[in-house]
């Protein structure tokens, strides 16, 4: 059970047949399919009677049957299960009647059809569901090497944030994008490591980067634009994170930041790194924007793709769902815009409505949704029924 959600880190191979043996599908009675050849049907002779968990003592002769229960294994001879509704029995004679003709295998599995001795079950990188552990449990397999869960730090920046119990003074909001995203994490397979607030003021948020230094991905939120007190990117610099990319051209989250810092070089501390199994040894930062929409729309795009990927998670990018738009929308703008929006299923297929949203600052405006739409950067109307890209939330 603890494996549960967890990634498999090896592929399990099967050391059984399963079924082990070949067995009815079907309560009913194990036949010979030759001796139902007969117009008008067939007389047979009950010889013995098996229950799921007990095995045939007798194995079947020319016009005789065996009363069996789905489940059990079948006896030697036999080739079919006629199902018990097609039948009628004398208590008198223990004589069988059916009207029926029956293919070799009907109503039979046979050993080994589900899985063989030495066949790749589950492959590395697959997600343990409940199915997933029932096969295991099948198979005998009581423990399995999973990746570990990426520790994953949040850090709010600003003066703005209050705790989200706290009653906000003039302007002043709520810390809701650590909650927010500490949500997503677990929602993606990691752990999540609330940092608190850290004021635009350099000597706090230089000491709250580097204790999320010490996880294996660092979150960001706010402090990442081109304002006289967005320090983060200069902050991470500082602390060794080298930059790969800073702006993206995505609507809502422009600003977003992304770096990597290795642990163990000069000048960086290591205290509270965990096993160094998941990254090679590196800290993925991502330094996110403040506004909310931003935030919730670069987690998905990027901080959770990140995750799946050190995971062994395949494929680890966002993966659409082509839906048709059940009203018109209109988009505006010079990059793709990731609108929220609310995927149904029809009998036709998936549908998707986008949802009032007044920008990335609209929190509440996400609540009814359970995805985002993409509408392609430039100016364009799309009527309803227009095919689109959706990601799921």
């Amino acid at each position: 059970m603890e494996a549960l959600g967890r990634t498999l880190a090896e592929d399990v191979v099967s050391s059984i047949d399963s079924p082990p043996f070949d067995k009815a599908l079907m309560d009913g009675y194990a036949v010979r399919s030759a001796d139902l050849a007969v117009d008008g049907g067939i007389s047979l002779q009950v010889i013995e009677e098996v229950t799921a968990g007990r095995v045939p003592s007798r194995a079947l002769e020319p016009g005789t049957a065996t009363r069996i229960m789905t489940g059990a294994p079948i006896p030697e001879g036999c080739d079919a299960v006629v199902v018990i509704e097609r039948t009628t029995f004398d208590e008198a004679t223990q004589r069988m009647s059916t009207d029926m003709r029956l293919k070799p295998g009907s109503n039979v599995l046979r050993r080994a059809a589900s899985v063989a001795v030495g066949q790749r079950v589950l492959p590395a990188g697959r997600v343990l569901r409940a199915q997933e552990l029932g096969g295991l449990a099948e198979l005998g397999v009581s423990q399995v090497p999973v990746r570990r869960r990426p520790r994953v730090a949040v850090l709010a920046t600003g003066d703005e944030l209050v705790p989200v119990e706290a009653t906000p003074g003039p302007g002043q909001i709520r810390n809701s994008n650590e909650t927010m995203l500490c949500g997503q994490i677990v929602q993606a397979g990691g752990i999540p490591v609330p940092l608190g607030v850290a004021k635009d003021e350099r000597d706090e948020l230089r000491a709250k980067i580097q204790q999320g230094l010490a996880a294996d991905v660092l979150l960001l939120t706010g402090g990442v634009s081109a304002g006289k007190l967005d320090l983060v990117p200069s902050e991470l610099e500082a602390a060794g994170v080298r930059q790969v990319f800073h702006k993206v051209e995505v609507k809502p989250g422009k600003p977003v930041w992304f770096g990597v810092r290795e642990r163990g070089e000069e000048g960086q501390g290591t205290q509270g790194a965990p096993s160094r199994t998941l990254g090679a040894n590196n800290c993925f930062v991502f330094g996110l924007p403040g506004n909310p929409v931003s935030s919730l729309v670069c987690f998905e795009l990027f901080a959770r793709t990140a995750l799946r990927r050190l995971m062994g998670v395949e494929p680890a990018e966002p993966q659409p769902v082509r839906a048709r738009l059940e009203q018109p929308h209109v988009a505006r703008g010079d990059r793709p815009t990731y609108h929220p929006a609310r995927l149904s299923w029809s009998e036709t297929g998936p549908t998707v409505r986008t949802v009032r949203w007044h920008g990335s600052s609209d929190l509440c405006g996400t609540l009814e949704a359970n995805a985002m739409a993409l509408f392609p950067a430039g100016d364009a109307d799309y009527a309803s029924g227009s095919v689109v890209d959706v990601f799921l939330w």
